[in-house]
């Protein structure tokens, strides 16, 4: 959640032009990270736990994608980008981890 946060404040540099496309590419990619965990925490079989921290992994792996365009367009700097990399990539860690682990 914290992660979404950040995105959330980090998005508000972007260009208004870009407020209907990375903009909220990037929330909502962000948003789906947390939203996704806590669907498949009180979800009742294995599999579905399963279906839900994979949609997470594959939200943030979109995030790092927006991520990346962000720094490319000049909207964000590279100690930015970098730093919210860096915390993408543990949570990937984390929650690809945590899922290897749930069988």
């Amino acid at each position: 959640m914290d992660l979404a946060e950040e995105i959330h404040l980090l998005s508000k540099k972007f260009p208004k032009e870009e407020f209907y496309n990375l903009t909220g590419q990037s929330n909502r990619s962000a948003d789906s990270i947390a939203l996704n965990i806590a669907e498949g925490s009180i979800s009742q079989t294995n599999p579905e736990q399963h279906r839900f921290l994979g949609y997470a992994i594959r939200s943030i792996a979109e995030l790092v994608t927006c991520l990346y365009k962000a720094k490319r367009r000049k909207y964000i700097t590279q100690e930015e980008f970098d730093i919210n990399y860096k915390e993408c990539f543990d949570l990937m860690n984390m929650t690809i981890g945590f899922k290897k682990n749930m069988n």
